[in-house]
């Protein structure tokens, strides 16, 4: 084998380990801030020079063109309608851009389109979006509606939110079980949004409620949080330096810190770098 077709080889190898990490944020009830989490979550990602994206996964009545105050051209049925013929190229040209940076796929502007998405679309339009971000973040509709479920399935990593309500805990536990029994446990890690609001509930009784002993902390500020999304302007740009902003940056790094270090563990030297670097020793030991 030559030098050439090795570092071909090596090329590719490299160029799978740099597919992007999707993240999807979900919820078992309405009204828990998962796309406010998104879109923050997504610029706070995108501050540190990492490409971005965000697909509005909530197919029938997406906001996140709404809190990010955008005005979509294109949206994910304009993509569908052109899924046979759509490559990386072409998919670019259906983006909306924040002024963050962030790229976004718009859910579409009418609920009954929604029935035209199915799993294979997306599938594809995931994949094509997963081979040119560093991130793809997926928020969903409440539940474990077929569309969050496929969602949830493809993600690496899932975000769970939830916060101290009686309601949102219980129906987050159900959820939570769900996924257990699908396997699909071991990927999600919960959010407590609210976690400093007044509750009858503290927010350290919540890891032991849903069994998740490493859950992510998002301090209460519901005056910050609303406003940002009736403006369109995520907290992180304009309120960085709140409690509330820190907390999704520090969310940030710490995601970051795991991609890190998961495709540090993953580019070890491949089968045929190996061959090639034992027979050119071999070779070199006989001259």
């Amino acid at each position: 084998m030559t030098d050439t077709t090795v570092e071909t080889v090596e090329k590719e190898v490299k160029q799978k380990h740099k597919r992007g990490e999707m993240i999807t944020v979900c919820s078992a009830k309405g009204g828990v801030g998962r796309t406010t989490m998104t879109v923050n979550l997504a610029v706070a990602l995108c501050k540190k020079n990492i490409k971005v994206g965000i697909l509005d996964g909530n197919f029938m009545f997406g906001d996140v063109g709404l809190a990010m105050d955008l005005q979509a051209a294109f949206t994910v049925k304009d993509v569908i309608e052109d899924i046979e013929e759509l490559d990386e190229v072409s998919l670019s040209s259906y983006f909306s851009r924040h002024e963050s940076g962030v790229k976004i796929l718009a859910a579409p502007d009418r609920p009954e389109y929604s029935e035209l998405v199915t799993k294979d679309n997306v599938s594809k339009i995931l994949d094509l979006m997963l081979t040119q971000l560093d991130y793809v973040i997926v928020d969903t509709g409440v539940g474990l509606q077929d569309q969050t479920l496929s969602l949830i399935e493809k993600a690496d990593q899932v975000l769970m939110l939830t916060n101290l309500e009686m309601a949102t805990l219980k129906n987050t536990k159900l959820m939570l079980e769900t996924l257990e029994t699908l396997d699909l446990r071991d990927k999600v890690t919960t959010v407590i949004n609210r976690s400093t609001m007044e509750s009858v509930i503290n927010a350290s009784d919540v890891p032991d409620i849903l069994e998740d002993y490493q859950p992510y902390y998002i301090p209460n500020d519901f005056q910050i949080a609303s406003q940002s999304l009736n403006i369109g302007i995520p907290f992180v740009i304009n309120q960085r330096k709140t409690e509330l902003a820190k907390a999704v940056y520090k969310m940030a790094e710490q995601l970051t810190s795991r991609r890190e270090i998961k495709v540090y563990e993953s580019e070890e030297p491949s089968f045929l770098s190996k061959l090639f670097q034992k027979s050119k020793r071999s070779k070199e030991g006989t001259n």
